[in-house]
């Protein structure tokens, strides 16, 4: 029986819907492959993530952080394969009538990945390919698949043809497919290791790290946050694929005197090491992206002053090697504070999930303005010429990190008796003098400070209670060093960073 003739009976649909789902399935597969080759991010399924990411309103972005957290980037990327199952199966079944249309489907979804692959900023000369080569593999396993389906239909005659046994594998082996694709496209990309990278001894080191409140205070975030439990959100659906060997840095835009350094040079420059909170813009209120590390690098300063900023320059544009943008004020780059190109975090060279090379950290800002990851760019510009990745969708210019108190203990459900209210609290560049707290509404009580580890540092806190049996309601708030409280009124996360006091509720057995 021709491919043509009509899916009336004769071809099941089943059958048909299976053929095209597992067609794309195990192109995509290719896709995947053909990428981990040429660049993980051209692959089809990875690229068009990455332009959904980009379209999506700030607001469902927002949503995604505060619902999903860190399993954002998972969530959309299955999203992406159960739609263009959903276009596939509806290939299958229209292929079964008409096979130029399932191809045509299939062809379009390709279309789609290509587009999306090779109009990335950071676009490669081969990045089309992983979708040329996907397309081709599922255009012709739906043609293969549905032409074994009409033969069982012409051999079934007027009975039912039930679905070819070919096509059940080739389905099973579709879903393996594309359970591995997701599963390796969502996945950190193996680069450089820290051991392949030896690092200098910091010219000017920071002291040692006093004892912190966590080993007498149960439930309290450590004074040092590891490596491994570091806060992560960024726009990468991919991590970037960078080699220090090849790694550059360009130094440019309003400057007398444009530059670029590679790692060795960067590395031969005076290099500091410095204790410093990172905090997010979409962190709300009690969240959990904050976290406080050693960090070492270059000044960012130094390179700058190098360069020689126009004096009409206001504004620093980093660029990451993916495309990325972030906008930091010149003049804060240029006041005194301890802003770097990072290569390393707590003594390591920076893992690739935190920006290995090389990444801005600048303290005080939050991370959507200060802290690039996978840096290769520093331009000069001004706000009016140059608006970054997040300014454009409706972020604010300027983002200082705003007065903050979180509650890490107790939580849930608690014994009577002898306990301990206890967090962190964080003012970058600003220090903490005070942290208070409240209980039933009662009256605001000081709470213990932790060792004092610098203004861009959060410090530790705690409080004795004695808890009673019943339900109870605690807040916190905290002073900056100056004595001024952080902002009472409760605000979202947009445009520049959540306001209001940690509230939670415990019961007491």
């Amino acid at each position: 029986m021709p491919l043509s003739a009509g899916n009336t009976g004769v071809v099941s649909r089943t059958g048909s819907a299976i053929a095209g789902v597992a067609a794309a399935a195990i192109g995509a597969a290719a896709g995947q492959l053909v990428a981990a080759v040429v660049n993980p991010a051209a692959a089809p399924i990875v690229a068009v993530g990455a332009v959904i990411v980009d379209l999506v309103p700030t607001p469902l972005k927002e949503w995604a952080v505060a619902t999903l957290g860190t399993a954002d980037k998972a969530v959309l990327l299955a999203t992406v394969v159960v739609g263009v199952a959903a276009l596939a199966a509806a290939a299958g079944i229209l292929g079964a009538r008409r096979l130029g249309i399932g191809i045509g489907i299939l062809v379009g979804v390709g279309l789609i990945g290509l587009v999306a692959a090779v109009t990335r900023t950071a676009a490669g000369q081969l990045d089309w390919l992983p979708s040329v080569v996907g397309t081709a593999i599922a255009v012709l396993l739906l043609r293969l698949q549905l032409g074994w389906l009409a033969e069982r239909g012409s051999s079934a005659g007027a009975g039912s043809p039930g679905i070819d046994r070919r096509v059940l594998l080739t389905g099973a082996a579709g879903a393996v497919a594309a359970t591995v694709t997701v599963a390796v496209a969502g996945r950190p990309q193996a680069t450089e290791t820290s051991t392949a990278v030896e690092l200098p001894t910091p010219a000017t080191p920071a002291p040692p790290l006093p004892a912190g409140l966590e080993t007498g205070v149960q439930g309290i975030s450590p004074l040092r946050t590891p490596t491994p439990d570091f806060y992560r959100i960024d726009t990468a659906l991919v991590l970037p694929r960078v080699s220090a060997t090849d790694w550059k840095l360009k130094v440019d835009g309003m400057v007398a005197e444009p530059f670029e350094l590679t790692w060795d040079e960067l590395l031969a420059l005076p290099l500091i090491e410095r204790d410093i909170t990172l905090t997010c813009v979409s962190n709300e209120i009690g969240g959990p992206y904050c976290g406080s590390t050693r960090w070492t690098g270059v000044l960012v300063a130094d390179l700058l002053r190098r360069a020689r900023p126009d004096p009409a320059a206001d504004q620093v544009l980093s660029s990451s090697v993916d495309g990325f943008t972030a906008s930091t004020p010149l003049a804060v780059l240029l006041d005194g504070r301890d802003a770097m190109i990072a290569i390393a975090m707590d003594g390591e060279p920076l893992t690739t999930v935190h920006g290995f090379p090389a990444r801005l950290v600048t303290p005080g800002l939050y991370g959507y303005v200060g802290a690039t990851k996978w840096l290769s760019r520093l331009k000069v510009t001004t706000f009016a010429a140059d608006q970054a990745y997040w300014t454009v969708r409706g972020w604010a210019d300027q983002a200082p990190v705003k007065t903050a108190c979180r509650i890490d203990t107790p939580t849930g459900r608690i014994g009577a008796g002898q306990a301990v209210i206890g967090g962190v609290a964080w003012a970058t560049h600003r220090g903490i003098g005070r942290v208070e707290v409240q209980i039933d509404s009662g009256p605001w009580v000081t709470a213990e400070l932790g060792p004092d580890v610098g203004l861009d540092y959060w410090r530790q806190w705690y409080l004795p209670w004695a808890a009673t049996g019943g339900s109870h309601q605690l807040a916190a708030r905290a002073y900056d060093a100056s004595g001024l409280p952080q902002v009472a009124q409760v605000q979202g996360v947009l445009p520049d960073g959540a306001t209001g006091y940690h509230v939670v509720q415990v019961t007491v057995a």
